[in-house]
C-alpha cells in the first residue's frame, strides 16, 4: 500500500502536530507547523491535568476559529484527540491533513479544491489504494463496502447524509466521537463536524466500511 505522506495544504502540519501526532512522532517531511497553530511537541507525552486541558482548549479554539470544527469546549474533545492519536487509520490521518482546503464543485484534488465525494474518493485512493466511484450515491451502493450501523462506527468509515432530497447526497469520513470530516458546500472548506448537530442528526442515512480500513 502506497501511503501518501506529502500533503498539499499547510493544515497537514497542524493536524500531525496537534491531533494525530499529539504524543507521537511527527514526520519532518510534512513541513513546518502552521504559523497560527498552538505549539505542541511531537516527541513529548500528551500533557495531563491543567496543562493538558489548556492545550486541548487551544486546539479547539484554533480549529473553531479557522472554521474547521464546531464550537470549542465540548466534553468529548479529549476522547476525539485520543482516538485520532491512538486508533485512527492512516486514511483518517490523511483526511485530516486536508482541513481548510476550499470546497469546489467537481473538485478532485487539494489544488483544485474538493467536493464531498471528490474528497472521500481522493483520500481512499491515495491512502488505501481503493478507488471509489465519483458520486456519493455510487459510493454508498458500492458492494465492496460493508454497511455499518451508527453505533458501530469506527474512524475511517464513510458516513452518508440526505442533504439534497436524495438518500445518499452527501458523504464524509468518520474520525471518532461522533465527529466526521468532509467538504461541506460552496464557500466553505474541508472541516470537522459533529454528527449530533441537529442538521446532521436528521439527515444521516447510513455508513459504509472498507474491509481494509480497520
Amino acid at each position: 500500500m502506497n501511503v501518501r505522506r506529502t500533503f498539499r495544504h499547510p493544515a497537514a502540519a497542524l493536524i500531525l502536530g496537534l491531533c494525530v501526532a499529539w504524543g507521537a512522532q511527527a514526520n519532518p517531511a510534512n513541513g513546518p507547523p502552521h504559523p497560527d497553530a498552538p505549539s505542541a511537541s511531537a516527541s513529548s507525552p500528551a500533557p495531563s491535568g491543567a496543562q493538558g486541558a489548556a492545550q486541548r482548549g487551544a486546539i479547539e479554539r484554533f480549529l473553531a476559529d479557522k472554521g474547521w470544527m464546531g464550537p470549542p469546549g465540548e466534553a468529548d474533545t479529549p476522547t476525539l484527540l485520543g482516538q485520532v492519536r491512538d486508533g485512527a487509520t492512516t486514511m483518517v490521518r490523511a483526511a485530516m491533513g486536508f482541513l481548510g482546503v476550499p470546497y469546489q464543485r467537481g473538485g478532485n484534488t487539494a489544488a483544485q479544491g474538493f467536493d464531498c465525494s471528490g474528497f472521500t474518493r481522493y483520500v481512499f485512493e491515495h491512502s488505501l489504494g481503493l478507488v471509489l466511484p465519483r458520486r456519493a450515491d455510487e459510493q454508498a451502493r458500492l458492494t465492496d463496502l460493508l454497511p455499518i450501523a451508527r453505533e458501530e462506527l469506527k474512524p475511517g468509515d464513510l458516513v452518508f447524509f440526505n442533504t439534497m432530497r436524495r438518500t445518499f447526497s452527501h458523504v464524509g469520513i468518520y474520525v471518532g466521537e461522533n465527529k466526521f470530516i468532509h467538504a461541506p458546500r460552496a464557500g466553505a472548506v474541508v472541516r470537522v463536524e459533529d454528527m449530533r448537530d441537529s442538521y446532521w442528526e436528521r439527515r444521516f442515512t447510513g455508513a459504509r466500511r472498507a474491509p481494509i480500513a480497520n
